[in-house]
């Protein structure tokens, strides 16, 4: 049998990629989480994204909704889209720059939201138990030093 040696970059580069491949899986069993409640209620991760920003930040354009989901250009319009087709928010003219629209939740995404968001804070809250309150302020401390820092 041929074993293949694994190549190492350095101790310290081994552990940094160790590191992302470990904060990848942990983003995705989390979004995984996230995405299996959310189609509990027939919603998708993207419209519970756009109905949550606009729930807690009031009336935006399409391209803060962009920035603050960290989403695409193209993925929010088919959202948004289709959010409207629903009823779940509305637009009207943006009166700063009639080419933009401004959406609105409209009572109907209330509802949704109100009735899924305070199961999904407690969700997150649960994935995190396994660590202290200390631990889970040091992992964002940690977390916010390397966000900054690149």
């Amino acid at each position: 049998m041929n074993e293949k040696q694994i190549k190492s970059y350095g101790k310290r580069t081994d552990k940094s990629m160790k590191t992302v491949v470990r904060l990848e899986r942990v983003r995705l069993k989390g979004h995984n989480n996230a995405v299996n409640y959310f189609s509990e209620h027939n919603l998708t991760f993207n419209q519970f994204r756009v109905l949550e920003v606009l729930y807690h930040r009031g009336d935006l354009n399409i391209g803060s909704i962009t920035k603050l989901t960290m989403s695409t250009p193209g993925n929010i319009t088919v959202v948004v889209k289709n959010l409207k087709r629903d009823g779940w928010i509305s637009s009207i003219k943006d009166p700063d720059d009639s080419r933009a629209s401004i959406l609105t939740i409209a009572s109907k995404g209330i509802k949704v939201i109100e009735k899924v968001f305070p199961n999904h804070a407690k969700n997150i809250d649960d994935f995190f138990k396994v660590l202290s309150d200390n631990e889970l302020d040091t992992l964002y401390e940690l977390l916010n030093k390397v966000y900054k820092a690149n």
